[in-house]
């Protein structure tokens, strides 16, 4: 996934109200930039952290910058929510993902469930359609290990338990962690900040939804699919 434009760099001020964030652009100009992530980006807030953004001179944008990426723990970390689908639906044409390969048919934003869309939906007429829930992922609190999510999520526990109903359907039912960093090679869903999301996954699980986990290579350029991780077992 290249980004249509060249990003620009700065240091963050602060973020704040979720959806916003104050940085100075290394030309010296301070500006206020839209943040697309609707999380509490815990570890990536850090004022004084590097970061680059995207612009658009469209005047219809409230905020001509939007903020993509935030180093941290020396390394890169994408933090646009926006794009993991589309990630997650390169990595899956690409054949990173080969338990996903094979289908003739590729839909996006799909009705499902109790007024859900699944990302992508899978589909071929030799094979159960498979559903493909996307969440993107950029905690880190222990080295190497990546985390989901990093705080509760209501919307999240529900999407599990829809995959749990698609599962036990018959139909195949994916959750796909898209790794936003480059510098973990295990992943673990975090009970400790989310008990009812930790219980409902062991329970979708139980009830065949399958788990993946990849990660990215995180550039000013481009957030690209690299491969997969494996996934450890929930702690509470």
């Amino acid at each position: 996934m290249y980004f249509p434009s060249p990003l620009v760099s700065g240091t963050l001020i602060r973020r704040y109200k979720r959806f916003l964030a104050d940085v100075i652009l290394d030309d010296g100009t301070q500006i206020t930039s839209s943040v697309p992530n609707t999380g509490s980006m815990m570890g990536l807030t850090e004022p004084g952290s590097k970061v680059w953004l995207s612009y658009s001179p469209d005047p219809k944008r409230k905020y001509a910058h939007a903020l993509q990426i935030v180093e941290a723990d020396n390394t890169m970390v994408g933090v646009n929510t926006g794009l993991p689908n589309k990630i997650a639906e390169e990595a899956i044409l690409n054949g990173l993902i080969p338990q996903l390969s094979g289908y003739s048919s590729f839909k996006r934003e799909q009705k499902y469930g109790a007024n859900s869309r699944i990302d992508l939906l899978l589909q071929d007429e030799d094979r159960p359609d498979c559903y493909v829930e996307v969440k993107n992922v950029h905690l880190m609190r222990a080295p190497s290990l990546a985390e989901f999510p990093d705080t509760a999520t209501a919307r999240g526990v529900k999407h599990l338990v829809e995959l749990g109903q698609i599962a036990q359907s018959g139909k195949r039912a994916i959750m796909l962690f898209v790794i936003q960093r480059n510098d973990c090679d295990r992943f673990r869903v975090c009970g400790d900040l989310d008990p009812l999301y930790g219980k409902h996954f062991n329970q979708a699980l139980a009830e065949g939804v399958e788990a993946f986990a990849i990660k990215c290579n995180i550039t000013s350029e481009a957030i690209t699919a690299q491969s997969l991780i494996p996934i450890d077992d929930v702690v509470f």
